[in-house]
């Protein structure tokens, strides 16, 4: 391996996505991203996904950093993503919120 440190290994990266693509359900997905990563973790994934309802809300980036305790670069981040129209995160996070 000729990796630097902090890398991403697109190898595994592809292979987990491979992973994920083969789950039928969210249960599946919820199972094993429980499994894949440690409790933090998890709270990291849902705390980003909450970030952007609310970025999608239209609530100003300074109120979501003091609400979930989060750095603006983070924020700013998520709203890159959330006015990008073919970001495929905005898409999930709509699709998501329409049901």
């Amino acid at each position: 391996m000729d990796r630097k440190p902090g890398e991403i290994d697109e190898t595994s990266m592809r292979e987990v996505a491979e992973a994920f693509a083969s789950l039928k359900t969210a249960d599946d997905v919820r199972r094993f991203l429980g499994e894949l990563c440690t409790p933090s973790e998890c709270r990291d994934i849902a705390l980003r996904w909450h970030l952007m309802k609310r970025l999608l809300d239209g609530v100003p980036q300074r109120a979501i950093a003091k609400d979930l305790g989060l750095s603006l670069c983070k924020i700013t981040r998520g709203s890159k993503y959330m006015k990008d129209e073919a970001s495929l995160f905005r898409r999930l996070v709509l699709r998501c919120l329409r049901k």
